[in-house]
C-alpha cells in the first residue's frame, strides 16, 4: 500500500516502445483511454490494425510481445502530463489513522447552496466509474470547513468494491468501505471550469461519504441506485436523466468531518484538492450493480507528513456530532440542513 512503482531501464524502454508503435499505426489514441484501474489494456488505446494477446501476467500484448501495462503504478509513464503519478508527494487516497488527526477548533460546519432548487441530471456508466453529472441549472456550492472559497459540484463519483467492506478507496485505521461516494467540486471564483481548477492551487474541492451495506438505505442513493435506474446504465456511455433530487439527503443527520491536502485519484493526479472525509456513514441494502466496474479505486499512497485536521475533539467523545457545528447547512433548506 505505498506510493507509485517504479520501473526498471529495461521496462520503461519496453513500454515506451509499445508507445510508440501504437502512436505510429492507425489514428492517435484518446489519451483519456490510456489508463485503467487493472493490468490490462484497454478501450480503444490499441488501434485495429494491431493484434493483441494476453502473457502469462494477464497484461495486454501487442504484436512481438510488446506488453503495455496501464495500471496505476504505470500512469504516470504513459502520459508526461500525468507525471505526478508517479513522482508526486501528495497523492491521494490514504489510510487516515485516527490518532494523527489534529482537532482545529476553527473548522466552521460545511454549507451547501443549491438556490432552494431541486438537483437534476445525467446518470451516467463511464466505463470506469458510475457517475453523477449535474445539469448547469441550478448552481450547487459547497463553502465552510476547511474551504477558503466557494465551490461548484462538478460531478458526484461511485466507486464500489467486488465485495462488501472492500470498496473505497480511502481507509480509516486500515478499514476500508463497501463504497466511496465522491463529491468533487472546483473554486468556481478563481476558475472558470473543473480543468483549469486542477492545474491551479486552491482549485478543487472533494467530499468523500462512505457507504456500508445495511438493512436501511440512504434516500438519495436509492433514487440514483434502484434497478429501474441502474438497468438503464448497464453499459459503457450508456445515460439517464434524473430530476427532484435533494442532495442534502445525501449528508448525514450529523457528522464530523477530516481534511487533508491531496491530489485527484485518477490522472492527471493534479495535487491541487481539499479533500473532506465525512466520518459517519451512510447504508445501502445493496451495491450489487456492475460487476465489471467494481474494484475501481487508486491504491493507497503514502501521507508521509501532510497534516489530518479534524473538527471533533477527541478529548471530548461524548459531544461527537452534536450542536450546529455538525450538521450540514444548507441554504434555504429546513431546520437548518
Amino acid at each position: 500500500m505505498g506510493g507509485a512503482a517504479r520501473l526498471s531501464a529495461p521496462q520503461a524502454l519496453v513500454l515506451w516502445a509499445a508507445l510508440g508503435a501504437a502512436a505510429h499505426i492507425g489514428p492517435a489514441p484518446d489519451p483519456e483511454d490510456w489508463w485503467s484501474y487493472k493490468e490490462n489494456l484497454q478501450g480503444n488505446f490499441v488501434p485495429d490494425e494491431l493484434s493483441i494477446s494476453q502473457d502469462q501476467h494477464g497484461r495486454s500484448c501487442l504484436v512481438q510481445s510488446i506488453c503495455v501495462p496501464t495500471g496505476p503504478p504505470f500512469w504516470g509513464l504513459v502520459n508526461a502530463a500525468w507525471s505526478l503519478c508517479a513522482v508526486g508527494k501528495r497523492q491521494s487516497p490514504v489510510d487516515v489513522e485516527l490518532k494523527r488527526v489534529l482537532y482545529d477548533p476553527f473548522l466552521p460546519p460545511l454549507r451547501l447552496s443549491t438556490g432552494g432548487e431541486k438537483l437534476r441530471g445525467t446518470l451516467y456508466n463511464t466505463g470506469r466509474h458510475v457517475s453523477f453529472l449535474p445539469a448547469p441549472r441550478p448552481v450547487v456550492n459547497v463553502s465552510g470547513g476547511p474551504l477558503l472559497y466557494s465551490h461548484r459540484l462538478s460531478e458526484l463519483r461511485l466507486l464500489f468494491g467486488a465485495r462488501d467492506g472492500a470498496g473505497s478507496e480511502h481507509q480509516i485505521n486500515h478499514q476500508g468501505f463497501s463504497a466511496e461516494v465522491q463529491l468533487i467540486h472546483f473554486n468556481q471564483e478563481l476558475y472558470g471550469n473543473l480543468s483549469a481548477a486542477s492545474r491551479g492551487p486552491n482549485g478543487l474541492a472533494i467530499l468523500s461519504l462512505f457507504v456500508n451495506v445495511a438493512g436501511s438505505s440512504n434516500p438519495f442513493l436509492s433514487r440514483l441506485l434502484n434497478r429501474d435506474t441502474i438497468t438503464r446504465i448497464s453499459y459503457k456511455n450508456d445515460a439517464y436523466f434524473l430530476q427532484d433530487l435533494s442532495l442534502e439527503l445525501l449528508f448525514p443527520e450529523s457528522f464530523g468531518f477530516i481534511t487533508y491536502q491531496g491530489s485527484l485519484s485518477t490522472p492527471p493526479c493534479s495535487e491541487t484538492v481539499t479533500w473532506i472525509l465525512i466520518d459517519r456513514t451512510l447504508n445501502v441494502t445493496s451495491l450489487q450493480i456492475f460487476q465489471s466496474l467494481s474494484g475501481n479505486g487508486r491504491p493507497l499512497q503514502p501521507l508521509a507528513h501532510r497534516a489530518l485536521r479534524g473538527n471533533r475533539d477527541p478529548r471530548h467523545p461524548e459531544r461527537r456530532c452534536r450542536g450546529p457545528n455538525y450538521r450540514l447547512h444548507v441554504d434555504g433548506g429546513p431546520h437548518g440542513r
